[in-house]
């Protein structure tokens, strides 16, 4: 039973999973899947597949210094997209947005101008008050990239430092040291951006409680807004995956990383910070942001490049995915060879029926500390979370849930278990298409 099993079976971020995606036949136009989907709310998102490194832990959809004429290539045919999108969806306005990746400031400044001026000018972005978000890195977080970020008014700006010892990081599989990391984090505050999000990770090899400490109090020093605690996998076709699993039993570093987030978690809530799911915390002082209301379990978003996903509220949508260096330079260069007219249709999805909606928005609330609203519920499906979803019993009698007044909440001990209530919740559909995807 996977509520026996271990604490880190995966971070389901999205609902449904990408890899239940599957080639679409025949592919659905935008302008019919878009048509009678609320637009005055949409998220926005834009993926830029590039980085200066691969991390050992990561499997995104990214390639590590691709030639600089693919990337003028990508930005270019980006645009394209962009265009198509816009007439086959129709007005649109974007109520949050973010650049992620890859690492969107590999860009130089003048191509992230570029990119900017590709989501203000043909998708009618406000950056400021979409709150956007743009991922950076030590390395690609220098002043004249984060000036053109600043003067676009981005919001957000969340930089992976993992580790303050280089000993880890390079255990981590990120090649990167610390005088570069402060160099870095100098110049984002010095840009002045309203929030600052720090990431670091937790069961390297190696690691202790000691040097687990060190990290989160070194970076407290720099007061960041928001921090994010993650669990560290490791995955098919990474670095670390061809390494193999730190040593010793499975249990064991299970064991580690359970205490090593509680350490974390309890030390960030006695340094000011409020705890918003297992890995999001936010200074209390901290206002939650602000703007258009966007309502993550059922609003609607846009995804412009080629490891983008776009959702509505019955079809989730993207092209192909992959982990492995060949089979992501191969999607990229299909990307870059779509033509004209391509972009106008939905390449690779999964549709959600009545069932899977509801699971989606019982995924995407109670991993959060704020918990699932019967109300808000019922008044999205017309039906009981209790009668639809009877098994959440189970996390009761655990401990790992609670109901109070009209709201059902993760515990403490049950927020800690994210990572295996997640994919505890998934469908057999879902999971049964999650289990037959190709690694690659």
């Amino acid at each position: 039973m996977m509520l026996d099993g271990s604490p880190y079976q995966g971070y389901l971020y999205a609902y449904p999973h990408k890899t239940a995606y599957r080639r679409l036949e025949p592919r659905p136009a935008l302008k019919d899947v878009w048509r009678d989907e609320p637009r005055d709310g949409l998220f926005l998102y834009v993926h830029v597949p590039f980085c200066e490194m691969r991390c050992g832990f990561c499997n995104l959809f990214t390639r590590a210094r691709p030639p600089a004429e693919q990337v003028s290539a990508y930005l270019r045919q980006l645009r394209v997209q962009a265009e198509e999108v816009a007439s086959a969806v129709g007005p649109a306005a974007y109520a949050r947005a973010a650049f992620g990746g890859g690492t969107p400031t590999y860009l130089t400044a003048a191509e992230l101008a570029d990119l900017f001026a590709v989501t203000e000018d043909v998708l009618g972005l406000r950056p400021a008050a979409a709150g956007l978000s743009v991922e950076t890195s030590p390395a690609t977080a220098t002043p004249d990239r984060l000036e053109i970020l600043a003067a676009h008014g981005t919001q957000r700006v969340s930089i992976g430092v993992q580790s303050f010892l280089d000993t880890e990081a390079h255990a981590a599989g990120r090649p990167q040291h610390r005088e570069d990391v402060d160099r870095a984090l100098d110049a984002l505050r010095a840009a002045g951006f309203p929030m600052l999000n720090l990431d670091l990770i937790y069961g390297i090899p190696g690691q202790t409680a000691d040097t687990w400490d060190y990290s989160l109090r070194t970076a407290l020093g720099w007061r960041p807004e928001e921090l994010f605690l993650y669990p560290l996998y490791v995955r098919p076709l990474t670095g670390l995956g061809r390494r193999g699993a730190p040593d010793g039993p499975d249990d064991e570093w299970d064991r580690q990383r359970l205490d090593l987030y509680r350490q974390g978690r309890d030390l960030l809530l006695a340094a000011g910070y409020r705890q918003l799911s297992m890995r999001h915390f936010r200074r209390a002082d901290v206002a939650d942001p602000g703007g258009p209301d966007y309502c993550c379990q059922d609003d609607g978003m846009i995804g412009l490049g080629c490891g983008a996903r776009s959702y509505t509220r019955d079809l989730h949508y993207s092209f192909d995915y992959a982990v492995g260096i060949a089979e992501v330079r191969g999607i990229i260069e299909d990307y870059l060879d779509r033509p004209a007219g391509d972009f106008a249709y939905a390449e690779v999805g999964f549709a959600l029926d009545e069932r899977e909606q509801r699971l989606r928005w019982l995924v995407k609330t109670l991993l959060r500390t704020d918990g699932l609203d019967a109300a808000a519920y019922r008044a999205r499906f017309g039906t009981e979370p209790g009668a639809d979803h009877p098994h959440l019993g189970e996390l009761e009698d655990r401990g790992w849930a609670a109901w109070d007044g009209d709201r059902l909440a993760l515990t403490p001990e049950g927020v800690g278990r994210g990572d295996q209530i997640g994919p505890w919740l998934i469908s057999d559909t879902v999971r049964a298409a999650m289990t037959g995807a190709a690694v690659r």
